[in-house]
């Protein structure tokens, strides 16, 4: 394909005139699958190339190849036989009815390899939306002819569909599986990934700390020389993820293809759906990288898999529960939390925080500037770094202020790893900093947090402007307030009715 560039503006034009899709959040899906199968189609080349005796787990008719077409390596940029495959009704026909029932009902089995297992994943619950089969065909001739033969070109698509995941930002609900590239870059750098080592998310949504994770890993495995089938293996073992939702895993997945890991270890699954006293050492791991869920919905049941002290409402609360259970001793965390978890001082938020610091060094909380997650949410949030090592006697916060020139971060100006230059430097020359009055970074005690009410609210940021947000995010902010202030309010009652010896059900 000449211009890799213009590969999302073609498929956008035609698809623009099929009555079947209906905004970005269906296109982009709708390219997700057709991609997958391209990119799992040259995958096989490669695979069948190594192993004389390799099986395609597709069955003939559905292979890539065999109904969506090859390019002609003669005449670049054009299909062989393209007359004899099938458009129109007929295309539409065999994709609704023959090719989504095959892939969705693909037998498993406990044996099944991951490179192959991933196929009936990643179909179980897509949908075609094209209803014209003749622009249907026009998309998938464009995919067709994408080189993924050529290591360079398919390493520079890599970048483009970096391109696409981050429009799922603007694609409605859909952004909340895409974690800007500039925090997952800035969270693996400060973690330090060794040798040896497996990171785990357990909501990796598009891969973005995955690939992160890869890019810094395989950088430190390799060095300058060239990477050996060995090295590709270490690395494709340093790295273990878990979706809820099916079309953020095709994403993921695809993503991880298109990075030469050939049986990604990541399922998809519900990470809150375990008891968290059931796991063991296997289960836990050396570093732990996440933007975990906030503001989502779980079933009831979901609850009882976890202490009573620990079960909340609040998704992130569950996850940071998850975290602490997962983690292996002398292991380290990165995680995204909103700052409904900083001020909460409920019981559930109370006593993850008082398990998180007597049993965990929480040792560094970067406060991140609004809008980093714009526009798929205006709340606030911060990164809070954590290890296993022993229980926490202090804790830095940092506050990343908003860049000069910049008011917002937007679809046109998102966050950059330059961004991030301040507090890298500050890292590793830890200061307490003063600017215009208000605390911008600063050193508090465990005795401190406590006397505080374990509300860790700090080093925030005094001069923005209240900002008006989405009715549903302000009603989420609202409630948590409400929450942490009416704990607050009961827990200052019960101190005052204990000093002057009144019992609560004396009271009116």
């Amino acid at each position: 394909m000449s211009s890799l560039g213009n590969f999302v503006k073609k498929l956008r034009d035609i698809m623009r005139n099929d009555a079947g899709i209906n905004g970005d959040a269906q296109r982009i899906e709708q390219i997700a699958w057709l991609l997958f199968l391209k990119v799992y189609d040259t995958k096989e080349n490669g695979w069948e190339f190594d192993d004389d005796c390799y099986e395609s787990f597709i069955p003939e008719e559905c292979r890539w190849r065999n109904w969506a077409g090859v390019e002609d390596e003669n005449n670049k940029g054009h299909i062989v036989n393209e007359h004899l495959l099938r458009t129109g009704d007929e295309l539409l026909e065999f994709v609704n009815n023959t090719l989504f029932p095959t892939l969705r009902n693909l037998e498993i089995t406990k044996n099944t390899p991951i490179n192959k297992a991933i196929v009936r994943t990643a179909f179980e619950d897509v949908n075609n939306y094209m209803k014209d089969g003749v622009l249907l065909r026009q998309v998938v001739n464009v995919i067709v002819c994408l080189d993924f033969e050529d290591y360079k070109e398919m390493h520079a698509f890599g970048e483009i569909y970096e391109t696409i995941l981050k429009e799922l930002q603007s694609a409605g609900s859909a952004g909340e599986f895409y974690t800007p590239r500039a925090v997952t870059d800035f969270m693996t750098e400060m973690i330090n990934p060794q040798l040896g080592e497996v990171m785990a998310d357990f909501a990796c949504g598009t891969g973005g700390f995955i690939t992160s994770w890869i890019k810094a890993i395989s950088k430190k495995h390799s060095g300058n020389k060239r990477q050996t089938l060995e090295d590709f293996q270490a690395i494709n073992n340093s790295f273990y993820g878990i979706e809820k939702k099916q079309f953020p895993y095709l994403l993921c997945v695809t993503n991880l293809l298109l990075h030469d890991m050939d049986n990604p270890r990541i399922y998809h699954d519900n990470s809150l759906a375990k008891d968290v006293l059931d796991y063991t050492e296997d289960d836990r791991f050396d570093v732990i990288l996440m933007n975990p869920p906030y503001g989502g919905n779980e079933k009831a049941e979901i609850k009882n898999h976890f202490p009573a002290d620990l079960v909340s409402s609040e998704t992130a609360d569950l996850f940071m529960s998850v975290i602490m259970y997962r983690l292996k001793q002398n292991g380290r965390a990165a995680v995204i939390l909103p700052d409904g978890f900083l001020f909460g001082t409920d019981n559930t938020k109370i006593a993850i925080k008082k398990k998180l610091l007597s049993e965990f060094n929480l040792h560094t909380v970067i406060r991140l500037p609004h809008s980093v997650f714009a526009p798929y949410t205006s709340i606030t949030t911060n990164i809070l770094f954590f290890d296993r090592t022993h229980a926490t006697k202090e804790i830095w916060f940092y506050r990343l202020d908003m860049p000069d020139g910049y008011k917002n971060f937007s679809k046109t100006k998102p966050m950059k790893l330059e961004h991030f230059a301040p507090a890298v430097e500050w890292w590793s020359d830890r200061t307490e900093i003063t600017a215009d009055g208000f605390d911008k970074a600063k050193k508090y005690t465990v005795q401190e947090i406590a006397e505080r009410n374990y509300n860790i609210d700090l080093c925030g940021f005094p001069h923005e402007e209240e900002e008006i947000l989405p009715p549903r995010e302000l009603i989420q902010q609202y409630q948590e307030k409400r929450t942490s202030l009416n704990a607050d309010i009961d827990r200052i009652l019960a101190q005052i009715t204990d000093i002057l010896g009144i019992e609560t059900e004396d009271l009116p």
